[in-house]
């Protein structure tokens, strides 16, 4: 942590704590003048989603109300929603971090970006607009559904960057395919957010487009998405310092582990000013990592999202989180990048049957199975029933797919 970051949080706090009734309770008793080192910063207490569904409606907002031009809401939660006031000023430095994410993918002035997320509360795609419009870029807003109206808009405007949930892109790659038009698309990069995605599903997606792609990482409570991109490199996700500060801590105990050690990623905001957020827990599993990056790009890096802490299940005994199947996946030749993962309780035991796609059949397909289940007991250390089932079987998803149904409880 430098100079310059220290001061824009005692700033930040200490404005926090003149407008907003939420930041006076949660940092009662705190001297923002007395943040002087890092060890000081690391004193903070912790935010964590539960926290701002207290803070429902308008809870957060630490402006005057003629400061607030707009208002997002998280996507994914459950019960009370999160509101996060934004200022005209959160608006501009939100596109100026996104328009850096399309320069580091690559994206030009001269380039088409049609853009799929969703519009509305919702951050995603609003954001991707903002930030290709302040680049200079054509935008082609289409938000999600009516695949048939995309890919006309697609061929029609030759679209080339395709901004995308990995589901999405994958569904819209097979029907490329399906349909025998992939002559007529023009892609040429692909920027891929919102869910995480293995590398079998980064290769099938890239391979059936025929595009570069890129992750892009962000979360509603800080801004949206961008706020973080991987480069040409493909070697994590470059940040940015300047407007935020990032921790690893050990999701267990809450203290800050070393660069590369994996953990769940904490988040402050430096610079906002409807909602800013101090030390607040994503529940993101990744890793600082160390050293430059050969693209080039001075801003540090973390390590693709591998998963979240809530994403972990218990079979057996044994604590699996989503990645480890993809992982296991990957290492089966024969197999897919799309899976489903069914658990039930059965006769006193936990039975977890693991459902994937396969082009082979009949005989080589049984053997597949059986590869799947050996190699799962080997890597991940739990027996489970291996299903192929035929290329696009499984259901296909416009925003995020549901891979892990639990209906042990």
């Amino acid at each position: 942590m430098n100079e310059m970051q220290l001061n824009k949080i005692r700033q930040s706090i200490r404005s926090a704590m003149t407008n907003g009734a939420f930041y006076r309770d949660r940092f009662a008793g705190v001297d923002p003048d007395a943040i002087r080192t890092l060890e000081d910063f690391r004193a903070l207490p912790f935010t964590d989603k539960g926290d701002l569904r207290q803070a429902y409606p308008l809870g957060l907002q630490a402006v005057p109300e003629d400061k607030v031009v707009r208002i997002h809401s998280s996507s994914g939660t459950t019960g009370t929603p999160v509101i996060i006031p934004y200022t005209a000023q959160d608006v501009e430095d939100w596109a100026v971090m996104f328009e850096r994410c399309y320069r580091v993918a690559g994206v030009t002035a001269l380039d088409r970006v049609h853009v799929t997320p969703g519009y509305g509360l919702w951050t995603a795609g609003i954001g991707f607009q903002n930030g290709a419009e302040r680049l200079g870029a054509m935008v082609i807003p289409m938000g999600p559904g009516n695949t048939d109206k995309q890919l006309r808009m697609m061929m029609d405007l030759g679209s080339t960057v395709l901004c995308a949930t990995s589901s999405y892109a994958l569904l819209l790659a097979e029907e490329i395919e399906r349909r025998g038009i992939k002559d007529k698309i023009r892609l040429k990069k692909g920027i891929i957010g919102s869910e995480r995605w293995g590398e079998k599903m980064r290769r099938r997606i890239a391979a059936e487009l025929g595009v570069q792609l890129y992750d892009i990482y962000g979360l509603t409570e800080i801004y949206g998405p961008g706020i973080a991109v991987s480069c040409d490199e493909e070697n994590g996700m470059h940040y940015w310092d300047d407007y935020l500060y990032f921790e690893v801590i050990d999701p267990k105990t809450g203290k800050n582990l070393p660069d590369g050690a994996l953990g769940e990623l904490v988040i402050t905001t430096l610079r906002k000013q409807g909602a800013p957020l101090i030390r607040y827990r994503t529940h993101d599993l990744t890793r600082i990592l160390t050293g430059s990056c050969p693209c080039g790009c001075a801003y540090p890096r973390i390590d693709a999202i591998l998963g979240r802490t809530d994403d972990m299940i218990k079979v057996k005994g044994v604590n699996i989180f989503p990645a480890q199947i993809e992982e296991m996946l990957r290492g089966v030749e024969g197999t897919s990048s799309e899976y489903q993962v069914m658990i039930d309780h059965l006769n006193g035991k936990d039975i977890m049957t693991v459902f994937f796609e396969t082009p082979l059949a009949d005989d080589a397909r049984r053997g597949l199975e059986n590869a799947v289940r050996d190699h799962c007991k080997a890597k991940i250390g739990i027996q489970i029933v291996p299903k192929a089932v035929s290329m696009g079987e499984l259901p296909r998803s416009e925003k995020k797919s549901t891979r892990i149904y639990d209906n042990r409880y």
